[in-house]
């Protein structure tokens, strides 16, 4: 009986819980960025995910729940060419329209504190370069954290 009790003090959810009413949790906003996935028509689903409005986070196979969705930003995939000369020249890569394959950016914005070793965010450390999955209504995607901000700013 001791052991169940002492499971339910320790248990993920309930010091979550301890740390938002003790004002321990902060607003946290995670930058995924999602590259090369064949997708149809990628302005469709951009649009899509806008609308929804949250997304299911994965986390080292983990489910977190449900964060709010900021924003979807539209990544350009850029070509680069040396010339004869030794110049570098730069341009759209024009088959990421034809191709059809989402580069996107996902901000989300959770609750979570920072600690020695990173930004725990749904009871996971995460830093920048770890593998995350985003989830909505018509899609779930791997992608990579690769920014973080901790507090209001």
């Amino acid at each position: 009986m001791l052991l169940a009790a002492a499971g339910v003090i320790w248990s993920p959810k309930l010091s979550g819980a301890v740390a938002q009413a003790t004002g321990g949790l902060t607003p946290v906003t995670v930058l995924v960025d999602v590259r090369g996935v064949p997708v149809a028509d990628p302005r469709a689903l951009i649009q899509a995910a806008q609308e929804e409005g949250k997304v299911a986070i994965v986390i080292r196979n983990q489910p977190h729940g449900s964060v709010a969705l900021k924003q979807v930003l539209p990544l350009q995939r850029r070509l680069v060419a040396v010339q004869p000369n030794g110049s570098v020249v730069t341009a759209v890569d024009p088959n990421q329209a034809i191709l059809g394959s989402l580069d996107a950016r996902f901000v989300l914005q959770g609750q979570g504190r920072k600690s020695a070793g990173g930004v725990v965010f749904g009871n996971q450390t995460i830093k920048i370069g770890a593998p995350v999955e985003i989830e909505g209504e018509q899609f779930r995607v791997g992608g990579t954290v690769s920014g973080l901000q901790v507090g209001g700013g």
